[in-house]
């Protein structure tokens, strides 16, 4: 079988889909005005989306994890992951979610063959998750990760984005609430991308400092899986719980890549911050393009570079994290 491997070595069994740009939720970091739809062509159709998975699976990727925008806010979501986990090859089928719609719909997707689940929560105080996500969904959403701890998926993790003065004095609640949980909470650093330049000079916090703080009160890094994505994750003998620190500021953090994204109209990005896109929607129409559109994905390879220029302050084509799925 044909693998994804670029000129610097690294293999690609993960792919990030995204589903929709659009997101319910307007989260300080990410969309503070709300999801402005700018009447550009319809996000790919759940046919377009077999075609795809079908190709990539093709070329070895087994893992698939659906994002947005907010990918629940497609009405056809269950059956995209029916499509997806029915795609020859697939084991892995995951979905990143605001959490807010999880009461009323995480069996199902559970039932269509979903198999793990990351929801996002900035906060562990309502006023502050309310505060940054610009919605009062806090209940909603710790009660949609209970139920979701019950439903036997491989993994159910948490996403807080790291922002001074706004959460980064929470560590000690996060351990607690980790203490008796078996789940993982990832801390991910603010990025900068095309639009949140001052935001970002005023609540950038280095994920390096907390992995200090977890050093220091005895957490230990675990080994990471060929198809784990980008967390160094810690373990302790007193909780139940693991603690992600994913750093994109931190030396080599693109040498262990071993992801490629499509959004949700179809086009290939190798990397999150770069700068350009590669257009797959037009081998997307007949199933009689799939060895055409195998053959496109594995040369782009070539294409990708060592690293991202966020050093650099470059954050290429991505206006916000929304408009490609994070």
């Amino acid at each position: 079988m044909a693998t994804l491997v670029d000129g610097f070595g690294r293999s690609f069994p993960y792919l990030r889909l995204s589903l929709t740009e659009a997101c319910n939720y307007r989260c300080s970091y990410c969309l503070p005005n709300g999801y402005q739809a700018n009447g550009r062509p319809t996000f790919l159709t759940l046919e377009e989306i077999q075609r795809l998975v079908r190709a990539f699976a093709a070329l070895g990727m087994r893992k698939i994890r659906l994002t947005g925008g907010e990918p629940s806010l497609r009405k056809d979501l269950p059956s995209i992951i029916a499509a997806v986990s029915s795609a020859p090859g697939v084991s892995k089928i995951a979905l990143t979610t605001n959490g807010c719609l999880l009461p009323k719909h995480v069996g199902i997707w559970r039932e269509a063959g979903l198999t793990a689940l990351n929801v996002s929560l900035d906060s562990l105080q309502p006023a502050r998750f309310a505060a940054i996500t610009g919605h009062d969904r806090f209940a909603e959403v710790t009660k949609g990760v209970e139920m979701a701890l019950g439903l036997g998926f491989d993994a159910v993790k948490l996403n807080a984005v790291l922002l001074r003065s706004l959460n980064d004095d929470e560590l000690p609640a996060w351990m607690e609430y980790l203490r008796e949980r078996d789940i993982a909470i990832r801390f991910i650093e603010l990025m900068r991308t095309g639009d949140n330049k001052d935001y970002f000079e005023r609540h950038h916090y280095r994920a390096e400092a907390l992995e200090e703080q977890l050093i220091q009160n005895g957490w230990t890094q675990t080994p990471r899986a060929p198809d784990a994505g980008p967390a160094r994750e810690y373990a302790h003998p007193n909780y139940q719980g693991r603690i992600g620190i994913i750093a994109p500021y931190s030396k080599d953090f693109c040498a262990g890549c071993n992801r490629l994204r499509v959004t949700a109209r179809g086009d290939l990005r190798l990397c999150l911050f770069g700068d350009f896109g590669i257009p797959l929607r037009p081998l997307l129409q007949s199933d009689a393009d799939h060895d055409a559109l195998v053959a496109k994905i594995a040369t782009q390879l070539g294409l990708k570079a060592a690293g991202h220029g966020l050093h650099q302050g470059q954050t290429g084509i991505t206006p916000h994290l929304a408009s490609i799925g994070g």
